[in-house]
């Protein structure tokens, strides 16, 4: 067999072409299919072991036919299959989950060419000659959570080339011709809800809109990849790729020699992660601060910049919204000292706030983090304290009641030293928490340590009959107290009827 890896980087498994091909065929379907329906139905030139359909390099200029309706991953890759049309799969794949078709010299892609795979998962694409993304191409895999599109031609995106992408996590389209960043797949979050990781490196991109950028949530921010493209140098984006390497992220770390920029003045990129104090940029690390207040809150958000002599200041709200002028709109107001005051804290205006402060000699942005809590301040957070002071009293209460049933100080437990004989060690036994009536009645004068039993009939424990009574036996005289005869009803417990011996 010949061995082929998926691009995602994992080993796959592929069974090679030929006679050691068809035997292997042979030996893993024999036992689980019907004779002839999985191997009689393969198709010429590819390898077919249980679900999986194979024909990597196999010379096809177009996709096989008839495909078994049970395939759940078909392998195309290294062929020259050119065009995929609406009918390479007249009929309903509903089993296939992953698509390779990589290396190909694929140039066109219908858009109703996935409408008969409406479970694919996994669709690779890369390594082709695509040069745009139609409207709607990958509307019908609602399902698709990893999608590969790097090293192709792509100049061209359309706005609505993934919708419906409900599912999608992974995003590849590095080694492209993208010149515009496509910033609508991620500023409102509601076009690609699951993704990711995004890879736009090595592109043709010049810009980046840092301040939105800034606005993305955590999981997809820290991995989104730039390496590679020809970027202008400016202190926004050093400052974003500065704060991804103090936060040790590996879209920055691992690829910090690909991160460069084209300075003016300079015959040749730069590092974008050189620019700090470097003329005549001369940008400086952005500062981080955390804020955290309660819904309804008023803040102030301060912009405590090191500039001298600046001359302009604006505030970029988590949602990419400039607040440029004093008085602003909304809920946001810029002030005169240069701070952002907040009024009514809602849930959506949590997130990254950004000052930029322009100067004569240095550029600073300040960073604030504001947390806003999904309550207020004398809300359901007072019910809470409530509810946990209750808790720990309820607690208490229980520890006190197993103090006072299990540690009460015995009785005499530790008069060793008297001459007073000790009382009869049964009585305690013989007793029950749960019987009104006493097994034996007290002893009279001068009879200490004896113990007489009711004369006549009695109503022993748990309401049981006892007839005559347990026999007297003389007393014994000594230091020991008398030793009495055991009575089987008396000691019997208190839950069950039958009785114990001691």
């Amino acid at each position: 067999p010949h061995p082929h890896r998926d691009p995602t980087g994992q080993g796959v498994p592929m069974a090679g072409t030929g006679a050691p091909g068809l035997l292997l065929c042979v030996a893993l379907v024999a036992a689980v299919a019907p004779r002839g329906t999985w191997c009689g139905s393969c198709p010429p030139r590819c390898v077919c072991a249980s679900n999986i359909l194979s024909c990597s390099q196999a010379v096809l200029s177009a996709v096989p036919a008839p495909l078994p309706r049970f395939t759940a991953v078909l392998d195309l890759s290294h062929n020259n299959v050119s065009r995929l049309r609406a009918d390479w799969a007249p009929g309903r794949l509903a089993h296939l989950h992953a698509l390779l078709l990589s290396h190909n010299g694929l140039s066109f892609v219908s858009t109703e060419a996935f409408t008969h795979v409406p479970h694919l998962r996994h669709l690779d694409l890369s390594s082709n000659r695509l040069r745009t993304l139609e409207e709607n191409l990958f509307s019908d895999l609602t399902e698709l959570e990893v999608l590969l599109l790097y090293n192709n031609e792509i100049s061209t995106v359309d706005r609505t080339a993934f919708e419906n992408l409900n599912r999608l996590r992974k995003l590849y389209l590095g080694q492209n011709r993208i010149s515009r960043f496509p910033l609508e797949l991620l500023r409102d979050g509601s076009r690609l809800p699951q993704l990711a990781l995004l890879d736009l490196s090595a592109n043709r991109l010049r810009h980046v809109p840092v301040g939105e950028l800034q606005a993305l949530p955590a999981w997809l921010r820290d991995r989104l990849y730039l390496h590679g493209n020809p970027l202008v140098c400016d202190c926004p984006l050093f400052q974003l790729m500065a704060r991804g390497r103090r936060r040790r992220l590996s879209a920055v770390v691992d690829f910090q020699e690909e991160l460069r920029c084209a300075l003016p003045s300079a015959p040749a990129p730069v590092g974008i992660l050189a620019l700090a104090g470097r003329a005549p940029l001369n940008c400086s690390e952005a500062r981080e601060a955390v804020l955290e207040a309660h819904l309804g809150d008023t803040v102030t958000l301060s912009c405590d910049t090191r500039v001298r002599g600046e001359r302009s200041r604006h505030w970029v709200t988590p949602g990419g919204e400039r607040v440029l002028q004093e008085g602003g709109n909304g809920s946001a107001a810029l002030l005169g000292n240069g701070s952002l005051q907040l009024r009514a804290l809602r849930p959506e205006d949590a997130g990254t706030y950004a000052c930029w402060v322009a100067g004569p000699l240095l550029n600073e942005t300040l960073y604030v983090e504001l947390l806003v809590h999904n309550f207020t301040l004398h809300g359901p957070h007072d019910t809470l304290n409530t509810a946990y002071t209750t808790l720990v009293g309820c607690i208490l209460s229980v520890v006190l009641v197993l103090i006072y049933l299990y540690l009460t100080p015995c009785r005499c437990c530790c008069c060793r030293g008297t001459d007073k004989a000790p009382p009869p060690r049964d009585d305690s036994i013989n007793s029950s928490v749960l019987s009104a009536t006493p097994n034996h009645a007290a002893g009279g004068a001068g009879e200490t340590g004896r113990s007489r039993s009711a004369s006549g009939a009695s109503v022993g424990q748990n309401g049981r009959f006892k007839a005559g009574g347990t026999p007297q036996v003389p007393p014994r005289h000594g230091p020991r107290a008398q030793r009495k005869v055991s009575d089987p009803d008396s000691v019997s417990s208190v839950f069950s009827d039958t009785p114990i011996v001691v």
